[in-house]
């Protein structure tokens, strides 16, 4: 589990192939100094397991459902990549709960400058509009981020400075795609939902949840 909040923002070095996906080798100047093989990494969205380290550098492997579901189809050497350590129990959650599954593929559509903030508008995949929320939580590339504007699958980010020179969005342009992920909770909601047009014994309705403060 993760919270999206960006560590630092590492180097692809080298991409292996193996018989069924990828071996990367991602260099790091922060996290490496309290990480360990077998330990979770987010790596641009992806949840990944540490398999070896060398000094400044550390390897993941990517297997080939990753590789399909996620913009790593396409990863090269050199590319910058968001980085992010597993929670500990006893760590601030300053974003919001991320499992590193990637949900789809979206694509930048629009950035514009707007003073020191930057407006950015991301195309995402139309089977997971129905998880958006205005003001709702979203991670793009393992960033968390608030949904400014919403239009169906449109989705607008107002970015801060600080986010903007922390992560790897400063390199990206218009088409590049991005790895989404919804909010947990949204997946829950719907689960419970679908549950209780099966069972009509349980409590939880769409009314009620909005009685509650979900809306």
């Amino acid at each position: 589990m993760f919270t999206g909040i960006v560590e630092e923002i590492g180097i692809i070095e080298q991409t292996t192939p193996l018989t069924d996906g990828l071996s990367l080798a991602i260099s790091a100047k922060t996290i490496v100094d309290d990480l360990n093989v077998n330990d979770s990494v987010c790596v641009d969205g992806i949840c990944l397991t540490v398999t070896k380290i060398e000094n400044t550098i550390f390897w993941v492997d990517a297997v080939g459902a990753t590789l399909q579901k996620t913009t790593f189809a396409r990863v090269k050497k050199s590319q910058q990549v968001n980085l992010e350590r597993s929670l500990r129990l006893s760590d601030r959650l300053g974003g919001h709960l991320v499992q590193g599954h990637v949900n789809g593929i979206g694509h930048i559509s629009g950035i514009e400058n707007h003073g020191e903030n930057y407006f950015i508008r991301f195309s995402i995949p139309e089977e997971l509009s129905k998880y958006l929320l205005k003001e709702g939580s979203i991670a793009i590339n393992g960033i968390s981020l608030t949904i400014a504007e919403l239009d169906h699958n449109d989705v607008t980010i107002s970015v801060i400075p600080h986010t903007w020179e922390k992560t790897n969005l400063k390199f990206k342009k218009l088409n590049d795609q991005v790895n989404i992920e919804i909010d947990i909770l949204a997946k829950y909601v719907e689960k419970l939902l679908h549950n209780n047009s099966i069972s009509p014994k349980s409590k939880i309705s769409e009314g009620w949840l909005k009685n509650i403060g979900y809306k």
